[in-house]
């Protein structure tokens, strides 16, 4: 299986965990997500009021910088390990 078929197969696949994981683990998981699929942040950072919106911003501009095969080949391997943890 190549890499993005993996790696397509894991997102959809961590989305169906038995429990849901920490804040934190989601917040790897989106900012590894965007980062393999979009590439380096383009937006604007949300407002002081859209708390899930800055973390979520937060988590993924943390990546920049890193190519989207390192991102996808890091979210291919945390998702295995929340899938582990959690349960399908």
């Amino acid at each position: 299986m190549s890499n993005q078929a993996e790696f397509e197969k894991l997102a959809e696949d961590v989305k169906k965990v038995k429990t849901r994981p920490t804040d934190q683990e989601l917040l790897d998981l989106y900012g590894l997500y965007k980062q393999a699929v979009v590439g380096d942040i383009n937006t604007e950072r949300p407002g002081m009021l859209d708390l899930k919106g800055k973390a979520k911003w937060d988590a993924w501009n943390s990546r920049k910088g890193m190519s989207k095969e390192d991102a996808m080949t890091a979210y291919i391997t945390l998702a295995k390990e929340i899938i582990n943890k959690y349960g399908m």
